[in-house]
């Protein structure tokens, strides 16, 4: 797997976590030690690297490694399947941060991993959790969304995005398409899919894989990162896991109170867009019951993740 590509993917799939910084290190940049901050991350420093990029000598990160059914902090349960791993916030924030490159981000929750080893080399993929908190997603809209239609409107928001991103002097994502389409489980109340995405026109892809699961605060967010050949085996890992993951008493989606709890500006199909849509307008009437927060980060398009170009940022437009 070629590891710098991955840590690319990981900043676009982490677009819903980190707003912020672009990335600049490779998942095979490693780091050691405890310290940790009072955010509840680690201040560690990466080990040097050979000439060709990579760890000079076996990586063993410092880190726990849970297994079993684990805690996803207050709000959910995830039944791992066997030999799976789970790192919770401190350590996934490690991986995330330090070892793969991205900048802190509190979003993260924990992190799943195919595998026992502590070696990061040795994991075929990882798929981040996070929670967002944006109130009960209404999914009235599941049955009537038009996925195709939706993802021409996220590809045309996403060279919107690239305008901007140009100007700030970052490479370019481009939306290829479905990998797999949307499916939602209005039983489970839970959605899956994957996007294929390019960067900087490069000739090889990389394979988003999303999982959102409804519950009665918010959705649990679960997204991995692979190469696109990797889509079997990354799909069947997710829906392993996500079939094992679960809110806990009060907090599921059948818990919602209508008097007391927030409901989401946005539907199923809001929550598919996320945040590549960033102009307003670009929903158009495909998804009628969807309504976009005016704080829906106009802004943010220049603060998309990707490969920093050796340029000076412009402040033109």
């Amino acid at each position: 797997m070629n590891m710098s590509r991955l840590s690319k993917a990981l900043a676009f799939a982490c677009i819903h976590l980190f707003l912020g910084a672009s990335m600049s290190a490779s998942p095979l940049s490693t780091a050691r030690g405890q310290e940790t901050a009072e955010d509840g991350s680690r201040a560690d420093e990466a080990p040097e690297q050979d000439a060709a990029g990579k760890n000079a000598e076996p990586v063993a990160l410092d880190i726990t490694i849970e297994t079993g059914k684990v805690k996803v902090r207050d709000h959910a349960t995830i039944d791992l399947p066997d030999g799976w791993g789970y790192l919770q916030t401190k350590d996934a924030r490690f991986v995330v941060e330090k070892v793969w490159g991205n900048p802190p981000d509190a979003g993260v929750l924990g992190l799943v991993i195919p595998s026992m080893s502590k070696d990061p080399r040795e994991w075929a993929y990882g798929i981040i959790t996070s929670f967002e908190d944006e109130g009960y997603v209404k999914d009235d809209d599941a049955k009537d969304t038009d996925y195709d239609a939706l993802l021409a409107d996220m590809q045309e928001g996403m060279k919107e995005s690239n305008k901007q991103r140009k100007k700030a002097g970052y490479g370019t994502v481009d939306l290829v398409g479905w990998a797999e389409r949307p499916h939602y489980d209005s039983a489970q109340k839970k959605l899956y899919w994957a996007k294929t995405l390019r960067f900087d026109d490069e000739p090889s892809t990389v394979l988003n894989y999303d999982v959102r699961i409804l519950g009665r605060h918010g959705y649990l967010v679960l997204q991995a990162v692979a190469q696109s050949d990797q889509l079997t085996e990354v799909a069947e890992g997710s829906k392993a896991v996500l079939a094992r993951t679960e809110f806990v008493d009060g907090k599921r989606y059948e818990d919602f109170d209508s008097s007391i709890d927030k409901v989401a500006a946005y539907g199923i199909g809001g929550l598919i867009a996320g945040k590549v849509l960033l102009k307003a307008g670009i929903l158009k009437v495909l998804l009628k019951p969807l309504l976009i927060v005016g704080a829906v980060v106009v802004a943010a398009a220049a603060k998309l993740f990707g490969k920093k170009k050796a340029v000076e940022p412009t402040t033109e437009g």
